[in-house]
C-alpha cells in the first residue's frame, strides 16, 4: 500500500488525537473489550465510542453525505492500525458501523438510510447479527427462521444462535425465509428487527472463558415493519453475503496490529520466564512472527481484490489465515507458560490473559464462517476445482 504525504499527515493527526483523548475518564480503558472480553467496562466503552463519534472518528469510510468522513481506503487502514496500536478499547458499535451501515449504503432505500444511519454513526442504537441457527451455522443456506407478511408487518418465528452482543442490542439484522417451501439460498430475505419487544427472548451462552458475549435469540411472533427489508424480498442471500465480505474488509488491518501486540507480549513473557532459551519454542515464536507478516500482506492484497466470486474467495483466504494463526498463537502461549498455564489466576475461575486467549481463540476458525466452509469457497471460486476432486 503506497502512502502519500497526506496519508502520513492523517496518521499523525489520528495518533495525536488518541494520545490526547485516552486520558482522564478514558485512561483506564486501554486494552479493554474485544473477543472473549466484551464484558469488560461496557458502559465506559459505550461512552468512549460516543466520544469518538462526537469528534468525527466513526464511520470513516461512509460517504460524507450519509454521515461518514469519506476517508480513502488508505486512511481507513491507517486509522484502524493507529487505533489498535494506541491500546484504545474495543468499540461497542462494531456491528452497526462496520457491517450494517455499509450494507445499507449499498442496498438500503433512502428511507432506511435516513432512519438508521444517523443513530449508527452517533452510537445511539446498537446492532447484532441474526444469521446462524442451531441447524444452520456453517451451512447458512439452511436457515429455517421464517417471516410472513401480516398486513404492514413481518411476523418472525425461529431461533438464532451465537448472536454476539444480542443482550445489549437495540436492533438485529436477520436472515429469514420469506417464501414458504423455498430451499437453500432461494427465498431468503434480510430483515431489520427491533430487539426490545415481547416476541424476542435473549438467552446468554456461557463459554469456556466464563463469559457470555454470545447468545441464543428466540423469535416468537416477533414483528417488524413491512418496509424494513434490505434489498428485494427473496434476495436476502446476496445481501447477507455482501455483509460477510464487508466483515472481512479494512477493519481487519487493525485486528492484525492487535495480534502483533499479543505476539510481542508473548515474546516478552518467554524472555521473562526463561522459556525463550528453549530452541524449539524460540523457533516457534520466530515462525509466528513470519506468519503474521504473511497475514498482513494477504490482508492488504485482499483490499485490491475485484468484486464477485474472486473477491469472496480472497476474503475467505484472509479468514483462514488470520483465524488459524491466532488459534495457534493461543496454543503457543500455553507452551510458553508451561505448567503455570494450567492454574487459574484466582477462584472460582479467574483467567489470565493468556488462558483467555487460548480458550477463546479455539473459536476463531469456527465463527464468521468455519474453516471448512472457507476452504470450500476457495476451492470453488478461486481454484475452480470440481467438487468430486476435493479431499
Amino acid at each position: 500500500m503506497q502512502l502519500t504525504a497526506a496519508d502520513e499527515e492523517f496518521r499523525l493527526r489520528v495518533r495525536q488525537w488518541l494520545a490526547d483523548n485516552l486520558t482522564g475518564e478514558f485512561a483506564g480503558l486501554r486494552g479493554a473489550g474485544g473477543p472473549g472480553r466484551e464484558h469488560q467496562a461496557f458502559t465506559e466503552r459505550l461512552a468512549w465510542n460516543r466520544h469518538l463519534a462526537a469528534n468525527g472518528w466513526t464511520c470513516l469510510g461512509w460517504p460524507a453525505e450519509l454521515g461518514g468522513r469519506g476517508a480513502t481506503v488508505s486512511q481507513q487502514v491507517i486509522f484502524h492500525e493507529e487505533y489498535a496500536r494506541s491500546g484504545a478499547p474495543a468499540k461497542v458499535g462494531h456491528f452497526g458501523e462496520e457491517l450494517l451501515g455499509p450494507t445499507l449504503i449499498e442496498f438500503g432505500t433512502a428511507e432506511q438510510q435516513a432512519r438508521f444511519l444517523p443513530k449508527i454513526a452517533t452510537v445511539e442504537e446498537l446492532w447484532c447479527q441474526g444469521y446462524s441457527e442451531p441447524g444452520a451455522g456453517s451451512d447458512l443456506a439452511s436457515v429455517a427462521t421464517t417471516a410472513r407478511l401480516d398486513g404492514d408487518h413481518w411476523v418472525i418465528n425461529g431461533q438464532k444462535v451465537w448472536t454476539s452482543l444480542a443482550h445489549v442490542a437495540d436492533w438485529c439484522f436477520v436472515l429469514a425465509r420469506t417464501e414458504p417451501g423455498s430451499r437453500r439460498s432461494a427465498g431468503l430475505s434480510y430483515l431489520l428487527v427491533p430487539m426490545r419487544q415481547t416476541g424476542v427472548t435473549v438467552r446468554p451462552i456461557r463459554q469456556l472463558t466464563g463469559t457470555s458475549e454470545f447468545n441464543e435469540v428466540f423469535f416468537d411472533d416477533a414483528r417488524t415493519e413491512r418496509d424494513l427489508v434490505v434489498g428485494e424480498v427473496g434476495d436476502g442471500w446476496r445481501v447477507a453475503m455482501a455483509t460477510l465480505a464487508i466483515e472481512r474488509g479494512v477493519s481487519t488491518l487493525g485486528q492484525q496490529v492487535g495480534y502483533q501486540r499479543e505476539l510481542d507480549a508473548l515474546i516478552e513473557e518467554a524472555r521473562r520466564s526463561g522459556a525463550a532459551r528453549d530452541p524449539l519454542l524460540r523457533a516457534k515464536l520466530a515462525r509466528a512472527w513470519i506468519g503474521l507478516q504473511a497475514v498482513r500482506a494477504q490482508m492488504l492484497a485482499a483490499l485490491d481484490a475485484p468484486g464477485g466470486d474472486a473477491g469472496r474467495a480472497e476474503a475467505s483466504v484472509v479468514k483462514v489465515l488470520w483465524s488459524r494463526w491466532h488459534r495457534e498463537l493461543g496454543e503457543l502461549a500455553m507452551q510458553v507458560r508451561g505448567a503455570a498455564g494450567m492454574v487459574a489466576a484466582g477462584p472460582p475461575y479467574e483467567l489470565d490473559d493468556w488462558q483467555r486467549l487460548y480458550l477463546f481463540s479455539r473459536a476463531d476458525t469456527i465463527y464468521g464462517g468455519s474453516e471448512e466452509i472457507q476452504l470450500g469457497i476457495i476451492a470453488d471460486r478461486a481454484l475452480g476445482l470440481p467438487r468430486q476432486a476435493r479431499g
